[in-house]
């Protein structure tokens, strides 16, 4: 037919041969080799089950759009050796393989039933994929324990044959006898195998012959459960922690062995949970391609956006909260960072400018980066303006670090555009962007190459329901500051301790940092650290900031369920909310960014 067409014809040739062939491994037999273009023969396993794959019209027209589209779409006929213990298992592994691959469409049995053992040595499947048909039967073959493998190529005259033959045996199935009206398939096919005993039982035939879809593996469920059932896990995870508690004072082998046990069991449960709140950052980024390219044309400038990692998982509750600052980042690097056509050719690069919206897993952490191959950030201009505006003297500016200055753009009222517009000039974006991003518990860093470009690097917690944190204690009160925002601890005499401006400082790696006393900020009546020769300390870090807080004791290190104060309290400075330990008492959760300006 290709070669009708190529030399000028209309395509047409007769098909007959092949869609009967086809519709005979179908039904579950195999074409000869002496033979393959016509004669068909019945499968070699008695087992074999006979039942045609119907396909429905959605199916159909998927398998028909991706024909269309280049794809190739095979269907595979897979038989099982007759000893193998776990057919089921065998069954899994090819499905595993072929999806590497491409996408299947429909198989027989339903994978519901495969999963269950309930089918014989064999089944069949629609596929869809890149590779040929060679090359898939040649990787399934490659498995253990599979005894033959058939993979048919279709096309669209066959597909549509194969599709007419499924609407019309699925009219016929209530009919008092269509096995017998079925079966002369063409004038140059032998008969149709009968239908295998298991299907005149009348237990699942009818169902399957009826190309009844297989049921959805997935479901929806209210964001309002999940918070519930988040709710109903943190009531278990401080029980836990009171249990692991009692176990280490009554030192009962039984009771410890049972404790451990529920610990990894609410471990696994907890790790599930977690998933279940994550959502996939594309729902952010999917609208911002469509803003880059407005936002580029009505800047009379060229721009390719490139997103990776929109797979990237995060909590909802950060996803809520995150479109606005990444709206901001984004807007910034095509109006700051990206230089105009005529500016991008006498620079020697391309006249359209690239912005990369990356996000990736590290840790206990999602990054999230925007960089741009603009002009890139100069620290003299930034110093310059910032002078300019009265955000620093001279004097500070003269004294400042590359890094130091980068975080002046951050300053609120602060911006380097020379000329107001709707986009920039206004001084409100970077400064709300640092905000929020602060509020979730993550934090911005900025890294630029003058001339090259600019990456604006935001990192955040993965969930803000159950976090790691340090508990102290304070006289009779016990407070938890998040791990995600501790340098170190250490214990320091009196004597370090130094009075600058009326503000003590601490010496700390060949610099010094403030020492805040929480007694005095919180009002603790049953302890003063002046009092003490010696106080433990808690290095916490806002960006590039570093402060020192003193605390009497180091309780340990536990993970937290952070509950809100509620609306009947006011907002209190440097707490965030509050948790319940595992004696039932609550302690008060210690907000690091409300201590350093």
């Amino acid at each position: 037919m290709v070669e009708d067409i190529t030399g000028g014809g209309a395509g047409k040739a007769d098909v007959t041969a092949i869609v009967s062939s086809l519709q005979a491994i179908v039904r579950g037999e195999v074409p000869s080799a002496g033979n393959a273009s016509a004669e068909v023969t019945a499968a070699a396993s008695g087992n074999a089950s006979a039942a045609q794959v119907f396909l429905d019209e959605f199916q159909y027209s998927v398998l028909e759009q991706s024909l269309q589209e280049g794809h190739q779409v095979l269907y595979v006929d897979v038989a099982i050796r007759k000893d193998c213990q776990l057919k089921a298992v065998r069954a899994y592994m090819v499905f595993d393989l072929l999806e590497r691959s491409g996408e299947v469409v429909k198989s027989f049995p339903s994978v519901q039933d495969i999963e269950q053992e309930k089918f014989d040595y064999g089944f069949s499947l629609y596929y869809i994929t890149q590779k040929d048909a060679s090359e898939i039967q040649k990787m399934i073959l490659n498995l253990s324990e599979i005894d033959a493998v058939t993979a048919v190529a279709l096309d669209q005259e066959s597909l549509r044959q194969m599709g007419q033959d499924s609407v019309a045996a699925t009219a016929e199935a209530p009919a008092p006898a269509p096995v017998q009206e079925a079966a002369p398939v063409a004038a140059n096919a032998s008969p149709a195998a009968p239908l295998h005993p298991k299907e005149e039982n009348g237990k699942a035939a009818p169902a399957r012959a009826g190309g009844a879809p297989s049921p959805s593996r997935t479901i929806r469920v209210d964001i309002e459960r999940l918070d519930v059932l988040m709710n109903l896990f943190s009531e278990l995870l401080i029980d836990r922690v009171r249990l692991e508690q009692l176990a280490s004072e009554v030192q009962n082998g039984d009771l410890t062995e049972t404790v451990e046990h529920m610990g990894r069991v609410s471990g696994d449960l907890q790790n599930i949970v977690m998933k279940l709140r994550m959502v996939p950052v594309d729902t952010v980024f999917n609208r911002f391609p469509r803003m880059i390219r407005d936002l580029a044309k009505s800047l009379d400038k060229k721009v390719d956006l490139i997103v990776t990692g929109a797979d990237t998982e995060l909590d909802r509750t950060v996803i809520d909260e995150i479109g606005d600052p990444l709206v901001h980042l984004l807007r910034n690097a095509v109006d700051h960072g990206i230089e105009s056509i005529a500016d991008r050719i006498a620079a020697g690069k391309p006249e359209t400018g690239t912005v990369q919206l990356r996000a990736f897993h590290s840790g206990n952490h999602v990054f999230i980066e925007i960089e741009e191959d603009g002009k890139g950030i100069y620290p003299k201009n930034v110093l310059a303006s910032a002078v300019k505006k009265g955000v620093i003297t001279q004097e500070q500016a003269g004294t400042m670090t590359d890094d130091e200055a980068y975080q002046l753009l951050f300053a609120p009222g602060f911006s380097t555009a020379e000329v107001i517009s709707d986009v920039s000039g206004r001084g409100v974006g970077l400064d709300v962007v640092k905000s929020k991003i602060s509020s979730l518990g993550g934090n911005v860093t900025i890294y630029s190459t003058p001339g090259k470009g600019t990456n604006f690097s935001v990192q955040l917690p993965l969930t803000l329901s159950i976090i790691a944190a340090m508990l102290v204690r304070l006289g009779s009160e016990k407070y938890a500051i998040p791990l995600s925002s501790i340098v170190e601890t250490g214990i320091v005499k009196q004597s370090q301790i130094r009075t600058i401006h009326g503000n003590r400082m601490l010496e700390f790696r060949g610099s010094h940092i403030p020492l805040v006393s929480l007694s005095k900020i919180f009002s603790i009546p049953d302890y003063d650290e002046s009092t003490e020769e010696e106080t433990e300390i808690v290095v916490v870090r806002k960006g590039e900031r570093l402060v020192a807080l003193a605390v009497q004791d180091f309780i340990g290190q536990n993970e937290i369920v952070i509950k809100n104060l509620g609306k009947y309290l006011p907002d209190v400075q440097g707490i965030s909310g509050a948790t319940i330990l595992g004696d039932g008492q609550v302690a008060l959760i210690i907000d690091p960014n409300a201590f350093i300006k």
